[in-house]
């Protein structure tokens, strides 16, 4: 009897230990999949590497426009009697359409804002404010003062101008209130475009004859040393100091805009073509010329920069007039809006022109209409249809003609291909 106790007391702690080693083992850690459980595993971690994408390029627009003057013309059409004030926007009614798809949109600023009420066009030029909140309302985010007109009204006109900008919040390069605020960046604009970094300099071949005294050498940025002379003694030393500083912003990209050429020249000539390769050596990528009031071509320049290293610049010569009275048909009346779609790697870092385009625009003039509808600028192909559908309350057979002649003459300048309505 106790042998037999023995023997089952014997076996009930042999499979007791079986089950402890059992437990032991289960808690030791996880256990291994198997079966159905093992595939589902193994199917959730390859989806899971399957669905990691590499980042998104950044891709933004970067849009520029040429000459914003006031000629006298303009500056009556913009006044609204009843009260005594002034307002521009219908002039660009037409542009604020297309400039709400841009990242941010540049224009050249060929006027003075000096104060009222004593305003003028050519050859002094001085506008009202309300020219600047038209230009921020349509669109645009910074403008060029530095050009030919910049001194029209003294130095005060210089300075009034920029806090006048200011007071519309309007970003600016190229004129500047005191050495130091030259001297901040050396002058440069960094600017967030969609998420692409740009350095904006701005420069002028000349004054119009007028001079900077020693004391104000500061308030506008000018390439030529011999300004009001001869203007082709080129200021290197400024100009690669200031290319040095936009450089070293490490900024994804460099735009310098520049006014320079011959007036009413529809191709550059060889001091423009001279200049560019330089500005491309010294880092820049792309650069905006206006001055010559008529359109010019845009083109790639390959040139090897001060590294060492190959580089590829964009320039357009020149962007024509934007909006004023010039009468030339149909040179001065034809500009465009210039479209400039920017890439950036996001692995590479590096940020290319990966599109350019533009749209056609002409600047209308109508007498025989009412005042704050005279002067309008006009988006060439939506005014043709719609003067072809019946719909245009401002075009005439006469004004008709006149932009198919436009758009003929922009097309053999810029080429047809960059038309994005062609």
């Amino acid at each position: 009897m106790k042998r037999s106790f023995s023997i089952l007391l014997a076996v009930l702690l042999l499979f007791s230990g079986c089950s402890f080693a059992k437990q032991s083992i289960k808690t030791d850690g996880p256990a291994a999949p198997s079966g159905e459980e093992a595939s589902v595993s193994s199917t959730e971690e390859t989806t899971v590497e399957q669905t990691t994408l590499p980042p998104e390029p950044t891709v933004s627009h970067l849009m520029a426009a040429g000459d914003i003057m006031s000629h006298m013309p303009l500056v009556y059409d913009a006044y609204i009697s009843a009260t005594d004030t002034y307002d521009y926007s219908h002039m660009f009614t037409h542009v604020k359409e297309q400039l709400k798809n841009a990242d941010f949109a540049i224009a050249n600023l060929e006027t003075v804002l000096g104060g009222g009420p004593n305003y003028s066009g050519f050859p002094n030029f001085n506008s009202p404010d309300a020219l600047a909140y038209a230009v921020k309302d349509a669109g645009f985010k910074l403008v060029s003062t530095a050009n030919n007109h910049t001194k029209d009204q003294g130095i005060d006109g210089v300075y009034r101008t920029l806090y006048a900008l200011d007071k519309a919040g309007l970003m600016h390069v190229g004129s500047y209130r005191s050495e130091e605020e030259r001297n901040e960046n050396s002058g440069i604009v960094v600017a967030d475009v969609g998420g692409i970094s740009v350095a904006f300099l701005c420069y002028t071949y000349g004054l119009n004859g007028y001079r900077l005294s020693e004391d104000q050498k500061f308030a506008v940025n000018i390439f030529n040393l011999d300004y009001y002379t001869t203007l082709l003694d080129f200021d290197y030393d400024t100009v690669d100091a200031d290319m040095a500083a936009a450089r070293a912003l490490n900024t994804d990209l460099i735009a310098f805009i520049i006014h320079w050429g011959v007036e009413y020249q529809n191709a550059p000539n060889s001091y423009q073509k001279q200049i560019a390769a330089h500005l491309f050596e010294q880092g820049a990528d792309i650069i905006f010329g206006g001055h010559p009031h008529v359109l010019q071509p845009y083109e790639s320049v390959e040139v090897t920069d001060i590294n060492g290293n190959q580089k590829q610049g964009f320039v357009i010569y020149s962007m024509g007039n934007f909006i004023s009275n010039q009468q030339e048909e149909p040179a001065t009346k034809t500009t465009v809006v210039l479209d400039l779609e920017l890439t950036k790697d996001p692995l590479s870092g590096k940020t290319e022109i990966t599109d350019i385009s533009y749209v056609p625009y002409f600047m209308l003039h109508r007498d025989d209409l009412p005042t704050g509808q005279r002067r309008t600028l006009v988006n060439i192909h939506k005014a043709m249809a719609e003067y072809q559908s019946g719909t245009s309350k401002n075009i005439n057979a006469s004004a008709y003609s006149s932009l198919q002649r436009a758009l003929e003459h922009c097309h053999s300048i810029l080429g047809s291909d960059g038309d994005k309505a062609n």
